[in-house]
């Protein structure tokens, strides 16, 4: 049975050192990419998906993001819910626990806003959600082949079995998937945090320990927008289809 998704978490709260100098003045989530600010790419796909509540997490000039929400808010007549992190940023791990209790009990999307993707032949977050089992899994992690990730530098970062439990990339090693940050998340993962700022792999590491962590292929496009340089070819790989 699909799983039926009510929330979504936005992370929008980090500092975009990558991207400076175009973060001096604006957050990462309002950098604007194929005509619209990144953190509306995410929204877009969220609420096309029929989610239709969004926990945005917010730091770094926090009232510009809150200020683009309200406006948002007015034309697609969503809500957006503010976790606040303007005193002390608590990075992934630490956002989600301290968005918890706007959360609720079932298992909600989680996404970054300052990555992009676009749906292939079916919708990702439809997909992520049938193929949710509470039985088995803690986390479900949207993926991408390495080859196919845009913009992405990186070595990778997960192996996956043919039942779609993942694995760690091994020090020194390539990884053939790459995480997408879009993702299922149990609440009954998130406990137990190490402390009030740490990164969600403690939650990863810990259902993958269980054999409770899976991963899904996206049958679309994803782009890394990381850097400055990263722009360009994004805007390209947009206009090209």
């Amino acid at each position: 049975m699909t799983l039926k998704l009510e929330t979504a978490m936005l992370m929008a709260a980090g500092l975009g050192k990558r991207m400076r100098p175009l973060t001096a003045t604006r957050p990462k989530p309002l950098i604007r990419v194929g005509g619209q600010p990144l953190i509306d790419h995410a929204l877009d796909r969220i609420e096309e998906a029929g989610i239709r509540r969004t926990v945005v997490n917010v730091h770094y000039l926090a009232d510009s993001i809150v200020a683009h929400l309200r406006a948002r808010a007015r034309q697609t007549g969503a809500e957006y819910l503010i976790s606040d992190e303007r005193d002390r940023l608590l990075e992934t791990g630490g956002g989600l626990v301290k968005a918890l209790p706007l959360l609720g009990d079932e298992p909600f999307l989680c996404a970054a806003s300052d990555n992009l993707w676009l749906n292939g032949p079916y919708d990702a977050i439809h997909q992520l959600a049938a193929r949710w089992d509470d039985a088995l899994m803690d986390v479900l992690l949207l993926m991408v082949p390495h080859a196919c990730a845009t913009g992405h530098a990186g070595p990778g970062d997960f192996h996956m079995d043919g039942a779609g439990r993942v694995t760690r990339r091994k020090p020194g090693r390539l990884a053939p998937f790459v995480f997408t940050a879009v993702q299922i998340i149990s609440p009954r993962l998130i406990v137990d945090p190490p402390s009030d700022h740490f990164s969600t792999n403690i939650f990863w590491d810990r259902a993958i320990a269980a054999g409770r962590a899976y991963g899904f292929v996206h049958t679309g496009l994803w782009f890394d927008v990381g850097t400055p340089a990263a722009l360009p070819l994004v805007e390209a790989a947009l206009r090209g289809g």
